[in-house]
């Protein structure tokens, strides 16, 4: 036996070898190497594949879609590849769909703040929409509920904390705050516009005179858009050494997003995080079989 995979190994590497075989310095190949061998037989070297990264990617992502949308994993994590390869496999299932827009969210651990802050959408939603922020919040409520916070409060936040037919923002603010007066937002407590200090600071609410459930105490912070989501994000990694974590909600089941700028700690975090939004999917799928008979 040993001398078979001896031969095997001769053969192969001296087939790589040949001139052919070596990838173009101008093209970005990828290259797995094969050697498919019956266990007494002759070498076959005609199963050499040579792929793109892309093809690679996206072969990936289309995989552990398709495994999702048959049930035989209950969660997806982002490995090396574009978060948008992953989402559009994601998104290219309807068994998948739930309706509702999907979303990200950080969970951070922040110092300074006496309890967990999420905040919402910093990696996904670009410029979202009045309705696309309603899903957006909706499921931020209901991965709060899921991580034990009963009711959450949710700050809208904008630049100021009144509402200014000038800032687009804030009337988006407002607009979902009666939103959620009306039924349409539900789980939750929304108040918003708020500037930042206003939606995490005690003392500036006092300094500010402003009468609210959520100010100065909120458990989500709702951005007005990705790029002000990422800075508030990343500020708060990088400047005031908060540790965090990040799920993509919306979909049948959760995805682990990950930086690939991300350590150990924050890759751990969000696969926990992913767990405990399946075992709430779980439940919640046990509980409507039994009442479906």
């Amino acid at each position: 036996r040993g001398g078979i995979n001896a031969r095997l190994a001769y053969d192969f590497f001296r087939f790589l070898k040949r001139p052919q075989l070596r990838p173009s310095p101008d093209r970005n190949y990828v290259w797995r190497k094969t050697a498919i061998t019956a266990l007494f037989g002759k070498p076959d070297y005609s199963h050499i594949v040579r792929d793109t990264t892309a093809t690679i990617s996206i072969t990936a992502a289309e995989m552990a879609a398709e495994m999702a949308a048959n049930k035989e994993v209950e969660i997806l994590m982002k490995g090396s590849l574009h978060t948008d390869e992953l989402l559009k496999a994601v998104l290219s299932h309807k068994a998948l769909r739930t309706g509702r827009r999907l979303s990200h969210v950080f969970r951070f651990d922040v110092p300074l703040y006496p309890k967990p802050l999420i905040i919402t959408d910093a990696a996904i939603n670009i410029e979202p929409t009045l309705q696309e922020k309603v899903d957006i919040v909706q499921n931020a409520i209901d991965f709060a509920r899921v991580m034990g916070i009963e009711t959450p409060k949710v700050a809208i936040l904008s630049a100021v904390e009144t509402v200014t037919a000038s800032i687009p923002s804030t009337l988006d603010a407002a607009a979902l705050c009666k939103m959620a007066d009306r039924g349409q937002i539900t789980g939750g407590l929304l108040d918003g516009p708020l500037a930042f200090d206003n939606a995490v600071s005690p003392d500036a609410v006092q300094i500010k005179g402003i009468v609210s459930e959520v100010a100065g105490q909120a458990d989500i912070l709702a951005v007005p858009d990705l790029e002000s989501g990422n800075m508030i994000a990343k500020q708060l990694e990088y400047l005031a050494g908060a540790s965090g974590s990040g799920l993509v909600l919306g979909a049948r089941v959760p995805i682990a997003l990950t930086s690939r700028a991300d350590g150990p700690m924050a890759r751990v975090a969000s696969t926990v995080l992913a767990v405990l939004a399946a075992h709430d999917n779980r439940r919640k799928n046990q509980a409507n079989a039994w009442k479906q008979g």
